[in-house]
């Protein structure tokens, strides 16, 4: 598999993000905050998390948000930051 860019990346996520919020994905910007911006709750920012998990998990590698490095996660740049470091890209 190809390497995703930095931009799928972020369109992967707002994608999902967009669908959990049920708003239009060209709302969410890569300086979204989750909760100021969004007004995304805990409940919508578990629903994510699973989300990105289940969307960046291949074959036998398991692609895993820790709870304690939740807490960093505050925006979409947050988010998308996070996942192209874990994955390398």
């Amino acid at each position: 598999m190809s390497e995703l860019t930095r931009q799928e990346i972020f369109e992967t996520i707002r994608g999902h993000l967009a669908d959990i919020l049920e708003i239009d994905p060209s709302k969410i910007s890569e300086g979204s905050s989750f909760s100021e911006d969004l007004n995304a709750d805990s409940l919508a920012l578990i629903e994510l998390v699973e989300a990105i998990e289940d969307e960046f998990s291949k074959g036998d590698t398991t692609f895993r948000i820790e709870d304690d490095e939740l807490e960093d996660l505050k925006t979409m740049r947050d988010a998308v930051d996070y996942v192209v470091e874990k994955l390398g890209s």
